[in-house]
Protein backbone atom coordinates (compact mmCIF):
# COMPACT_ATOMS: atom_id res chain seq x y z
CA UNK A 1 0.00 0.00 0.00
CA UNK A 2 3.20 2.33 0.82
CA UNK A 3 4.43 1.99 -2.78
CA UNK A 4 1.06 2.99 -4.08
CA UNK A 5 1.12 5.66 -2.45
CA UNK A 6 4.61 6.45 -3.41
CA UNK A 7 3.36 5.66 -6.90
CA UNK A 8 0.76 8.86 -6.68
CA UNK A 9 3.85 10.87 -5.94
CA UNK A 10 5.56 10.25 -8.89
CA UNK A 11 2.56 10.84 -10.99
CA UNK A 12 3.13 14.01 -10.24
CA UNK A 13 6.61 14.59 -10.46
CA UNK A 14 6.91 12.76 -14.40
CA UNK A 15 4.06 15.67 -15.41
CA UNK A 16 6.11 18.11 -13.41
CA UNK A 17 9.49 16.83 -15.44
CA UNK A 18 7.49 15.85 -18.79
CA UNK A 19 8.31 12.44 -18.56
CA UNK A 20 6.48 10.43 -21.39
CA UNK A 21 5.40 6.58 -21.16
CA UNK A 22 9.08 5.45 -21.92
CA UNK A 23 10.88 7.14 -18.98
CA UNK A 24 7.98 7.12 -16.25
CA UNK A 25 9.14 6.59 -12.91
CA UNK A 26 5.83 6.12 -11.52
CA UNK A 27 4.57 2.57 -13.32
CA UNK A 28 7.35 0.80 -11.60
CA UNK A 29 5.55 0.84 -8.34
CA UNK A 30 2.46 -0.95 -9.45
CA UNK A 31 3.30 -3.13 -12.04
CA UNK A 32 5.25 -5.40 -10.05
CA UNK A 33 2.27 -5.83 -7.78
CA UNK A 34 -0.12 -6.68 -11.21
CA UNK A 35 -1.69 -3.79 -10.82
CA UNK A 36 -2.87 -0.60 -13.33
CA UNK A 37 -3.87 2.58 -13.85
CA UNK A 38 -7.43 3.05 -14.03
CA UNK A 39 -7.94 7.55 -13.48
CA UNK A 40 -5.67 10.15 -11.89
CA UNK A 41 -7.15 12.67 -9.63
CA UNK A 42 -6.67 15.95 -10.54
CA UNK A 43 -6.43 19.49 -8.52
CA UNK A 44 -8.37 21.34 -10.62
CA UNK A 45 -7.02 24.62 -9.43
CA UNK A 46 -3.42 24.15 -10.56
CA UNK A 47 -3.73 20.90 -12.59
CA UNK A 48 -1.71 18.71 -10.13
CA UNK A 49 -2.23 15.23 -9.79
CA UNK A 50 -3.03 14.01 -6.42
CA UNK A 51 -4.10 10.53 -6.18
CA UNK A 52 -4.69 7.15 -8.63
CA UNK A 53 -6.96 4.72 -8.86
CA UNK A 54 -5.55 1.51 -9.20
CA UNK A 55 -6.76 -1.86 -10.28
CA UNK A 56 -6.33 -5.68 -10.31
CA UNK A 57 -4.90 -6.04 -13.56
CA UNK A 58 -6.24 -9.91 -14.35
CA UNK A 59 -4.64 -9.65 -17.70
CA UNK A 60 -1.05 -9.01 -16.15
CA UNK A 61 -1.19 -11.19 -13.53
CA UNK A 62 -2.49 -14.53 -16.12
CA UNK A 63 0.78 -13.73 -18.12
CA UNK A 64 2.95 -14.41 -14.77
CA UNK A 65 0.48 -17.76 -14.64
CA UNK A 66 -0.69 -15.98 -11.47
CA UNK A 67 -4.45 -17.20 -11.62
CA UNK A 68 -6.09 -16.36 -8.23
CA UNK A 69 -6.00 -12.79 -6.86
CA UNK A 70 -4.20 -13.12 -3.37
CA UNK A 71 -5.98 -12.75 -0.24
CA UNK A 72 -6.19 -9.21 1.00
CA UNK A 73 -5.40 -7.89 -2.40
CA UNK A 74 -8.24 -5.36 -3.28
CA UNK A 75 -9.87 -5.22 -6.39
CA UNK A 76 -8.86 -1.22 -6.77
CA UNK A 77 -7.03 1.34 -4.87
CA UNK A 78 -7.95 4.80 -4.37
CA UNK A 79 -4.08 5.85 -3.27
CA UNK A 80 -3.69 10.25 -2.42
CA UNK A 81 -0.19 11.17 -1.70
CA UNK A 82 1.33 14.20 0.66
CA UNK A 83 2.65 17.40 0.50
CA UNK A 84 5.56 18.21 -2.81
CA UNK A 85 7.71 21.02 -1.78
CA UNK A 86 7.92 21.99 -5.42
CA UNK A 87 6.89 25.43 -6.90
CA UNK A 88 4.22 23.90 -9.83
CA UNK A 89 2.52 22.51 -6.66
CA UNK A 90 3.37 23.52 -3.65
CA UNK A 91 1.01 26.52 -3.55
CA UNK A 92 -1.89 24.40 -3.39
CA UNK A 93 -0.12 21.16 -1.19
CA UNK A 94 0.69 23.91 1.52
CA UNK A 95 -2.93 25.49 1.22
CA UNK A 96 -4.60 22.04 2.25
CA UNK A 97 -1.92 21.72 5.21
CA UNK A 98 -3.28 25.01 6.62
CA UNK A 99 -7.11 23.82 6.30
CA UNK A 100 -6.21 21.03 8.28
CA UNK A 101 -3.84 23.00 10.68
CA UNK A 102 -6.96 25.25 11.49
CA UNK A 103 -9.99 23.80 11.46
CA UNK A 104 -8.65 19.76 11.43
CA UNK A 105 -11.15 19.17 8.26
CA UNK A 106 -10.29 19.24 4.49
CA UNK A 107 -14.02 19.43 3.20
CA UNK A 108 -13.72 22.50 1.98
CA UNK A 109 -10.91 21.67 -0.25
CA UNK A 110 -11.88 20.80 -4.38
CA UNK A 111 -9.48 17.42 -3.25
CA UNK A 112 -11.71 16.31 -0.79
CA UNK A 113 -15.08 16.02 -3.53
CA UNK A 114 -12.90 14.50 -6.21
CA UNK A 115 -11.35 12.28 -4.02
CA UNK A 116 -14.57 11.01 -2.20
CA UNK A 117 -16.37 10.92 -6.07
CA UNK A 118 -13.99 8.49 -7.05
CA UNK A 119 -14.32 6.08 -4.08
CA UNK A 120 -17.84 6.26 -4.24
CA UNK A 121 -17.48 4.66 -7.87
CA UNK A 122 -15.02 2.47 -7.28
CA UNK A 123 -16.70 0.46 -4.32
CA UNK A 124 -20.21 0.46 -6.28
CA UNK A 125 -18.35 -0.62 -9.05
CA UNK A 126 -16.03 -3.78 -7.15
CA UNK A 127 -18.18 -3.66 -3.86
CA UNK A 128 -16.76 -1.48 -0.59
CA UNK A 129 -15.14 -4.70 0.70
CA UNK A 130 -12.92 -5.05 -2.35
CA UNK A 131 -11.98 -1.58 -2.49
CA UNK A 132 -9.03 0.05 -0.19
CA UNK A 133 -7.85 3.78 0.22
CA UNK A 134 -4.37 5.06 1.47
CA UNK A 135 -2.47 8.08 1.85
CA UNK A 136 0.35 9.10 3.39
CA UNK A 137 0.85 12.87 5.49
CA UNK A 138 -1.77 15.23 3.57
CA UNK A 139 -3.32 12.53 1.82
CA UNK A 140 -3.82 10.35 4.91
CA UNK A 141 -5.67 13.14 6.64
CA UNK A 142 -8.04 13.20 3.16
CA UNK A 143 -8.32 9.47 2.92
CA UNK A 144 -9.40 9.21 6.75
CA UNK A 145 -12.12 12.15 6.13
CA UNK A 146 -13.06 10.34 2.46
CA UNK A 147 -13.64 6.81 4.22
CA UNK A 148 -15.29 8.66 7.40
CA UNK A 149 -17.70 9.87 4.98
CA UNK A 150 -18.28 7.09 3.08
CA UNK A 151 -19.14 4.96 5.84
CA UNK A 152 -21.97 8.02 6.91
CA UNK A 153 -23.48 5.55 3.61
CA UNK A 154 -22.80 2.39 5.61
CA UNK A 155 -19.96 1.74 2.91
CA UNK A 156 -16.65 0.49 4.27
CA UNK A 157 -13.57 0.36 3.07
CA UNK A 158 -10.46 -0.77 4.00
CA UNK A 159 -8.24 2.50 5.14
CA UNK A 160 -4.59 2.47 5.59
CA UNK A 161 -2.91 5.72 6.38
CA UNK A 162 0.48 6.63 6.73
CA UNK A 163 1.78 9.53 9.07
CA UNK A 164 -1.39 10.97 9.29
CA UNK A 165 -1.40 14.59 10.61
CA UNK A 166 -2.70 15.19 14.41
CA UNK A 167 -1.89 18.54 15.13
CA UNK A 168 -4.46 21.68 14.75
CA UNK A 169 -5.13 24.42 16.26
CA UNK A 170 -8.89 23.27 16.52
CA UNK A 171 -7.62 20.14 18.40
CA UNK A 172 -5.69 22.38 20.61
CA UNK A 173 -8.87 24.50 21.43
CA UNK A 174 -10.78 21.75 21.88
CA UNK A 175 -8.88 20.30 24.29
CA UNK A 176 -9.01 23.31 26.18
CA UNK A 177 -12.91 23.29 26.01
CA UNK A 178 -12.79 19.66 27.17
CA UNK A 179 -10.71 20.05 30.54
CA UNK A 180 -13.38 23.53 31.17
CA UNK A 181 -16.42 21.09 30.20
CA UNK A 182 -14.83 18.04 32.52
CA UNK A 183 -14.49 20.62 35.66
CA UNK A 184 -17.64 22.75 34.98
CA UNK A 185 -20.06 19.56 34.73
CA UNK A 186 -17.98 17.92 38.01
CA UNK A 187 -18.84 20.70 39.58
CA UNK A 188 -22.63 20.68 39.00
CA UNK A 189 -23.13 17.51 39.47
CA UNK A 190 -22.12 18.16 42.98
CA UNK A 191 -24.60 20.48 43.64
CA UNK A 192 -28.49 19.76 44.40
CA UNK A 193 -30.91 20.16 41.78
CA UNK A 194 -33.06 23.03 41.77
CA UNK A 195 -35.85 21.06 43.16
CA UNK A 196 -34.16 19.08 46.12
CA UNK A 197 -33.32 20.32 49.53
CA UNK A 198 -30.16 22.17 50.53
CA UNK A 199 -30.15 20.18 53.78
CA UNK A 200 -30.28 16.43 53.46
CA UNK A 201 -31.80 14.52 56.83
CA UNK A 202 -31.00 10.77 57.68
CA UNK A 203 -29.61 8.01 55.22
CA UNK A 204 -29.33 10.89 52.53
CA UNK A 205 -27.15 12.92 54.84
CA UNK A 206 -24.46 10.70 55.58
CA UNK A 207 -24.11 10.28 51.69
CA UNK A 208 -23.00 13.74 51.25
CA UNK A 209 -24.02 15.81 47.85
CA UNK A 210 -24.90 13.73 44.65
CA UNK A 211 -21.73 12.23 43.54
CA UNK A 212 -20.82 12.40 39.20
CA UNK A 213 -22.13 8.69 38.84
CA UNK A 214 -25.01 8.93 40.91
CA UNK A 215 -28.64 9.11 39.27
CA UNK A 216 -29.62 12.51 40.16
CA UNK A 217 -27.57 16.03 39.06
CA UNK A 218 -25.97 16.51 35.60
CA UNK A 219 -27.37 13.05 34.53
CA UNK A 220 -30.65 14.49 35.18
CA UNK A 221 -30.38 17.27 33.32
CA UNK A 222 -28.18 15.98 30.18
CA UNK A 223 -28.77 12.47 29.36
CA UNK A 224 -27.23 12.04 26.12
CA UNK A 225 -24.05 13.10 28.04
CA UNK A 226 -23.96 9.96 29.72
CA UNK A 227 -25.20 8.06 26.60
CA UNK A 228 -29.03 7.92 27.21
CA UNK A 229 -31.59 7.75 24.62
CA UNK A 230 -28.46 7.74 22.36
CA UNK A 231 -28.43 5.32 19.02
CA UNK A 232 -25.85 5.08 16.59
CA UNK A 233 -27.03 5.49 13.25
CA UNK A 234 -23.71 3.59 11.95
CA UNK A 235 -22.01 0.65 13.65
CA UNK A 236 -18.72 2.28 14.01
CA UNK A 237 -16.68 -0.93 14.94
CA UNK A 238 -17.64 -2.06 10.91
CA UNK A 239 -14.67 0.62 10.15
CA UNK A 240 -11.51 0.65 11.64
CA UNK A 241 -8.85 2.45 9.70
CA UNK A 242 -5.42 1.05 9.94
CA UNK A 243 -2.86 4.10 11.01
CA UNK A 244 0.88 3.69 10.85
CA UNK A 245 2.53 5.82 13.11
CA UNK A 246 6.37 6.71 14.26
CA UNK A 247 6.33 8.21 17.42
CA UNK A 248 9.31 10.62 16.94
CA UNK A 249 6.97 12.07 13.80
CA UNK A 250 5.26 15.43 15.67
CA UNK A 251 3.00 15.06 13.29
CA UNK A 252 1.09 11.95 13.58
CA UNK A 253 2.74 11.17 16.91
CA UNK A 254 -0.20 12.40 19.00
CA UNK A 255 -2.63 9.33 17.64
CA UNK A 256 -0.83 7.09 20.31
CA UNK A 257 -2.39 8.92 23.14
CA UNK A 258 -5.34 7.10 25.09
CA UNK A 259 -9.02 8.25 25.53
CA UNK A 260 -8.80 9.37 29.12
CA UNK A 261 -12.23 10.19 28.41
CA UNK A 262 -13.94 6.97 27.78
CA UNK A 263 -11.82 5.31 30.29
CA UNK A 264 -13.76 7.20 32.75
CA UNK A 265 -17.05 6.99 31.02
CA UNK A 266 -16.47 3.01 31.73
CA UNK A 267 -14.89 3.20 35.25
CA UNK A 268 -18.55 5.16 35.75
CA UNK A 269 -20.81 2.74 33.75
CA UNK A 270 -19.03 0.17 35.88
CA UNK A 271 -19.49 1.46 39.22
CA UNK A 272 -23.07 2.18 38.74
CA UNK A 273 -24.21 -0.80 37.04
CA UNK A 274 -27.23 0.38 35.84
CA UNK A 275 -29.69 -0.96 33.37
CA UNK A 276 -30.28 2.36 32.10
CA UNK A 277 -27.25 3.36 31.09
CA UNK A 278 -25.45 2.60 27.58
CA UNK A 279 -22.00 2.59 27.06
CA UNK A 280 -21.10 4.31 23.82
CA UNK A 281 -19.27 1.84 21.53
CA UNK A 282 -15.25 3.72 21.39
CA UNK A 283 -14.29 4.39 18.27
CA UNK A 284 -11.34 2.30 17.86
CA UNK A 285 -8.46 2.23 14.68
CA UNK A 286 -6.02 -0.68 14.25
CA UNK A 287 -2.82 1.56 14.93
CA UNK A 288 0.93 0.61 14.27
CA UNK A 289 3.60 2.20 15.43
CA UNK A 290 7.44 2.62 14.59
CA UNK A 291 9.20 3.12 17.48
CA UNK A 292 13.32 3.38 16.80
CA UNK A 293 14.22 6.29 19.45
CA UNK A 294 15.32 9.51 18.39
CA UNK A 295 15.16 10.00 14.56
CA UNK A 296 14.99 13.31 12.18
CA UNK A 297 11.90 14.45 11.36
CA UNK A 298 12.46 13.76 7.31
CA UNK A 299 13.04 9.75 8.32
CA UNK A 300 10.62 9.66 10.93
CA UNK A 301 7.73 11.03 8.58
CA UNK A 302 8.93 9.62 5.17
CA UNK A 303 6.89 7.17 3.28
CA UNK A 304 10.10 4.64 2.60
CA UNK A 305 10.27 3.50 5.87
CA UNK A 306 7.19 1.57 5.56
CA UNK A 307 8.29 -0.80 2.86
CA UNK A 308 11.97 -1.57 4.84
CA UNK A 309 12.96 -4.76 5.16
CA UNK A 310 13.66 -4.82 8.90
CA UNK A 311 10.31 -2.76 9.50
CA UNK A 312 9.36 -3.69 13.33
CA UNK A 313 6.13 -2.49 14.62
CA UNK A 314 3.86 -2.91 17.33
CA UNK A 315 0.08 -3.41 16.88
CA UNK A 316 -3.12 -3.17 18.69
CA UNK A 317 -6.56 -1.94 18.63
CA UNK A 318 -6.10 1.03 19.77
CA UNK A 319 -8.82 3.64 21.52
CA UNK A 320 -6.79 7.00 20.95
CA UNK A 321 -8.47 10.51 21.70
CA UNK A 322 -7.97 11.81 18.68
CA UNK A 323 -9.49 9.12 16.49
CA UNK A 324 -12.32 9.18 18.52
CA UNK A 325 -12.39 12.95 18.71
CA UNK A 326 -12.24 12.63 14.38
CA UNK A 327 -14.67 9.58 14.15
CA UNK A 328 -17.61 10.08 16.98
CA UNK A 329 -19.79 12.11 14.10
CA UNK A 330 -20.57 8.49 12.80
CA UNK A 331 -22.82 8.57 15.45
CA UNK A 332 -26.07 10.45 15.70
CA UNK A 333 -28.62 10.71 18.25
CA UNK A 334 -32.25 10.20 17.47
Amino acid sequence: MACFIQAAYLLELDRQENRNAQNALAPKWWIPFKYKLSQTLIDERDGSIFGAVLEWDRAAAMSDLVVIRPSGAPKAVLALRGTILKSLTMRRDIEDDLRFLAWESLKGSVRFSVALEALQSVAKRYGSSNVCIVGHSLGAGFALQVGKALAKEGLFVDAHLFNPPSVSLAMSLRNIGEKAGFAWRRLMSMLPQKNEPLILNGDEAEKGPPSPGSGSGFRNWVPSFYGQNQKSSVDLRKWVPHLYVNDSDYICCHYTEQDGVNEKREVNNKENNSPGVNTIPQAAAKLFVMSKGKQKFLEAHGLEQWWSDNLELQSAIHSSRLISQQLKSLYSIK
